[in-house]
């Protein structure tokens, strides 16, 4: 009975995600719902003989998980992934029935699989990973997960009904480095030991306050938000020395980054192809979990340095002779990143904001007022142009006036078709920073218009 019931799941994914690729549409999602509704324990059956390395947490998950999917494909294992960023349990359920014989038999011998924070307290019950990545916890769509605690205590959940995983922890993150005090997993870390912000920044911190006596955190130093060197001067929780540390930035410019890194006891050179200082902290984890499932030190190299961005995540376009790249914003920690980026940027530039509601957005947008949008008011001639669209554009233009963007800089561009036209038009480098259901219907559209690759691939 029970595999019937998994062939008739496995058959009706296939066929469902058939139908939807052939109409032109993603099929990440409804299949694995169907699947599900045919057998809830299909994901337990389909993973139990694939090696799985799972990351999570609220920022830079989908690429960590690309630079560790390089390693796959350049050392020419058997793999697969949830490439489109169907992070949910029916995308995840998905992708492994797809991945499967009609009779629940692996065709893959591993699998890179991207977890939504929130649902990998429901995944991680019958995916049971070798290797866990947790990547950090900020503040992220309150209307969807609530106060930060309630989304660490969900990977804590998922974390509990997989205790043989070896977790790669960020040490950095206090909420993340306290995750070994509620479950027995083996653990390593990794972490930055290379300040990039004063030990008395005044950045936004989502987690100020230690988790275990509620006393405020002292910082030898800061990365930015939240990670950093905490310590709790009250009952001494402490960052954890990591196993997997950047000890030197090398080199920084607007394509990429190199750094240093001690790997659990070995010198390691790294060439990032990302820019920016999350990206190296992406780098770290996703170096963590290679080594720790066995990568040599030349494949781990090799892969960050050659990986391609996730859809949206730093992605490059070519808009007619013009460069671009698209960046997904969508908390107040990872849109400082960006602004950071940005107005550390030598050259003048035409940057594109588009700000939706949507479910998937979080309707709350009031994030933005605690986003450093500032810095965009201080980049003078390097800021040629702002172009803002989106549902809530209007909000969006409001909230960069009062970050000193000047007015007649800006405009409100609905449309996508034109906004596009405009951003073919300029005649400087052209950063797109949208949010979710923005980025995926404007880069569908950019898509048809100047090719590349469809999201799933």
């Amino acid at each position: 009975m029970n595999l019937i019931r998994t062939f008739l799941a496995v058959l009706a994914c296939r066929f469902s995600r058939w139908i939807i690729r052939l109409l032109g549409r993603g099929g990440t999602a409804f299949p694995g719902r169907v699947a599900l509704k045919i057998d809830p324990q299909v994901l337990g059956v389909l993973s139990k003989n694939v090696r799985t390395i799972l990351i999570t947490g609220t920022n830079g998950k989908t690429t960590t998980s690309r630079m560790v999917e390089q390693a796959f494909i350049d050392t020419k294992k058997s793999y697969f992934s949830n490439k489109s960023g169907a992070n949910l349990i029916s995308g995840i359920t998905a992708e492994f029935c797809v991945h499967s014989t009609l009779l629940g038999k692996p065709k893959c011998e591993f699998a890179v699989i991207e977890c939504d924070e929130a649902a990998s307290k429901t995944v991680l019950q019958y995916l049971k990973p070798e290797v866990i990545v947790a990547t950090n916890v900020f503040r992220d769509q309150l209307d969807r997960y609530g106060e930060i605690t309630h989304t660490l205590n969900n990977i804590i959940e998922g974390i509990s009904h997989s205790p043989e995983s070896l977790l790669c922890l960020n040490a950095d993150c206090s909420l993340i480095a306290s995750i070994p005090s509620h479950v027995k997993n083996p653990v390593v870390f990794f972490g930055l030991n290379v300040p990039l912000e004063p030990g008395d920044s005044k950045e936004l911190s989502d987690a100020p306050h230690c988790i275990h006596c509620k006393t405020e955190y002292e910082y030898s130093y800061r990365t930015y938000g939240h990670l950093g060197g905490f310590r709790c001067p009250k009952c001494g929780y402490s960052r954890p020395t990591p196993q997997y540390a950047v000890t030197e930035i090398t080199a920084q410019d607007v394509d990429s980054s190199s750094v240093n890194m001690d790997l659990n006891g070995r010198d390691l050179f790294l060439h990032i192809n990302l820019p920016a200082v999350y990206n190296i902290y992406n780098a770290a984890g996703a170096a963590a979990a290679l080594d720790a499932f066995g990568f040599q030190r030349a494949e781990i190299a090799g892969a960050l340095a050659s990986f391609d961005c996730g859809f949206g995540r730093m992605e490059k376009f070519d808009l007619e002779g013009t460069p671009g790249r698209m960046m997904l914003v969508k908390n107040p920690a990872g849109c400082n990143q960006v602004m950071r980026y940005l107005a550390a940027l030598p050259d003048p530039s035409m940057f594109v904001v588009c700000l939706n509601d949507n479910d998937a957005d979080g309707t709350d947008i009031s994030w933005i007022w605690d986003a450093d949008f500032e810095r965009l008011g201080t980049m003078d001639e390097r800021l040629t142009k702002v172009l803002v669209s989106g549902v809530r554009a209007e909000d969006m233009a409001l909230r960069l006036k009062y970050a000193g963007v000047p007015e007649e800089k800006m405009e409100i561009i609905h449309d996508y078709p034109k906004l596009i036209d405009k951003m073919c038009e300029s005649e400087n480098r052209v950063f797109i920073m949208p949010t979710y259901t923005a980025m995926l219907d404007l880069r569908g559209l950019m898509q048809k218009r100047l090719g590349g690759k469809e999201f799933w691939e």
